[in-house]
């Protein structure tokens, strides 16, 4: 990871989402630190794998401990929307010294729903349309992937109307 951190700095990364959780379920600060410390000056972003530690209270004064900016979480549910009292909870915990980014299930229905009931003012949404393609004769029964129509031709693309509808929903 550090020398993927390296590289994206190389590149003109603006910042670093990285995790670091030991097989206890606790955070890895000695393996953190050192990756914060490689992506100074860039901010770094602890994603997801926060909902999967067992204390949050304690795992977030760990990454505050360890010069996290941001940290991404559903609070340790599904979605942000079902982890919304904890989310609270840890924007409240933080008192500004680290930023709750609420991910998870974030939508243009329910982004201000998220935001009022937490407290963040950050949010992390992928929101997708698929888009069809054109069908290749050949290897037809080969699948390169999942959770996407039996066509493989198709792809993701960012629905830049729903994503339009969720920046106004949040502001």
């Amino acid at each position: 990871m550090l020398r993927d951190i390296a590289l994206a700095k190389s590149q003109g990364a603006q910042g670093i989402v990285s995790g670091a959780l030991d097989g206890n379920g606790t955070i890895d600060g000695h393996n953190l630190r050192a990756l914060v410390k490689e992506a100074k000056p860039l901010p770094v972003t602890f994603h997801r794998a926060f909902d999967f530690a067992l204390n949050h209270a304690e795992s977030l004064d760990q990454l505050i401990e360890a010069g996290v900016a941001r940290v991404l979480t559903s609070g340790g549910a599904n979605t942000a929307l079902e982890g919304a009292s904890r989310i609270s909870a840890l924007v409240r915990q933080a008192r500004g010294r680290i930023r709750i980014v609420a991910g998870g299930g974030i939508r243009d229905n329910n982004v201000r729903e998220v935001i009022a009931l937490t407290g963040v003012d950050e949010v992390h949404a992928r929101i997708g349309a698929i888009v069809g393609g054109v069908s290749l004769r050949h290897g037809a029964k080969i699948k390169l992937r999942k959770r996407l129509p039996d066509d493989e031709s198709a792809w993701e693309k960012l629905d830049e109307g729903r994503m339009r509808d969720l920046v106004r929903q949040a502001v």
